[in-house]
């Protein structure tokens, strides 16, 4: 992968009307309203809820009251549903900066992140850095560098089993939590290194350290002290441990794909001198879709994630607002004639993954064309 400094460029000027009409029009609505573009109370609560659905499991489990299997199953899947939350609704804005004005607290939520067994600081680099900069870009967008056995651009080399990863891609975004608290974690953290992060003195060591301590904070009470105290084999408990995973895994994977891998979407390339044919904030909206605009249930489950185009475009608004924000900028795209991508129900953005998955293992890697 490139180093930082080799990644695509973006034009500063090409569309910036739309760019600027973008802000000018967001930064209205907050100010005529009255209100912040960061949390409020209905977030705060949000966030006792889903803190709340993942430790008070995990302390009763440590408990020793818990005796069933059933009760011991029950318990490790509502931590997964609080994991979710945590991770993307609650961690997700702090890393932003878009849950609070103050970075502290930012700082501190974002902490929330290591809790649930992953690390704040490499998911930084991945996700607000390589992902949300250059969305879509084999090579530089870090979420399509998977697996040789997976296949999520139409640029990455093709394999014979590409053909069948529509069907047996589930089991992979199922185990991919457990993979990303175990080893994944420490293969980034590595990359980022070699690519130039974490150039500081000591600062790699210091990471290293500090994550293998949250890691091992993890497993001890979200594993070994329900092996300790919960009256059950200890195969049954770990096979309860991987099943609250299965279910985190499957959730947040699916979410964050169906929003980028989809048929409707581009996957644009740099020209020879290393620059993108389009502006950033078009680019987000060819690169990204919606999904279930009218779910009420689904935008509070997943932390507003199925406004994905919002959330790419106003990374430092929190999630809270992204129903609102919908209106602004899918007017703004129509006016200045960008696409602005939405599948009507999350199944139906599913179907269109399969699609797109389909369509990657059937096809070749397509010839390199410049943008």
């Amino acid at each position: 992968m490139a180093s930082p400094t080799e990644n695509p460029t973006f034009s500063r000027t090409r569309d910036n009307d739309f760019a600027k009409a973008l802000r000018n029009r967001v930064n209205t609505y907050f100010k005529t309203n009255n209100i912040s573009r960061n949390a409020n109370k209905r977030m705060v609560s949000k966030t006792v809820i889903m803190m709340s659905l993942f430790f008070v499991p995990l302390i009763l489990l440590g408990s020793g009251l818990v005796t069933s299997v059933w009760m011991l199953f029950a318990l490790y899947i509502i931590c997964g549903l609080g994991m979710s939350g945590i991770g993307m609704g609650v961690m997700h804005d702090a890393i932003h900066g878009s849950y609070s004005k103050n970075k502290t607290i930012n700082r501190l939520l974002g902490y929330s992140f290591n809790m649930i067994g992953a690390n704040a600081k490499v998911w930084k680099i991945q996700h607000n850095v390589l992902h949300h900069t250059y969305t879509n870009i084999d090579q530089a967008d870090d979420d399509l560098n998977a697996p040789f056995f997976l296949r999520f651009s139409p640029h990455a080399k093709h394999y014979w089993a590409h053909q069948f990863q529509h069907i047996y891609i589930w089991f992979f975004y199922g185990i991919s939590t457990i993979s990303w608290i175990t080893t994944k974690d420490y293969v980034r953290l590595k990359r980022y290194k070699d690519m130039g992060f974490f150039s500081k003195k000591n600062e790699y060591a210091k990471t290293l350290v500090t994550m293998t301590a949250w890691k091992i904070l993890y497993y001890t009470y979200a594993l070994v002290l329900p092996m300790i105290m919960v009256p059950q084999a200890w195969w049954i408990i770990l096979l309860a441990f991987f099943s609250m995973h299965f279910m985190t895994g499957l959730l947040v994977s699916t979410v964050f794909q169906i929003a980028h891998i989809m048929p409707a979407t581009e996957f644009p390339l740099p020209n020879e001198e290393n620059a993108m044919k389009e502006d950033w904030y078009t680019h987000q909206l060819v690169t990204t879709t919606n999904f279930a605009p009218k779910n009420k249930l689904l935008f509070w489950l997943i932390g507003g994630l199925n406004f994905q185009v919002e959330h790419h475009v106003l990374p430092d608004v929190c999630h809270i607002h992204y129903q609102e924000m919908a209106t602004i900028v899918s007017e703004t795209a129509k006016e200045y004639g960008i696409p602005y991508h939405v599948k009507k129900s999350m199944g139906h953005a599913i179907l269109a993954h399969v699609k797109m998955l389909r369509d990657l293992g059937n096809k070749p890697m397509v010839p390199v064309h410049i943008s």
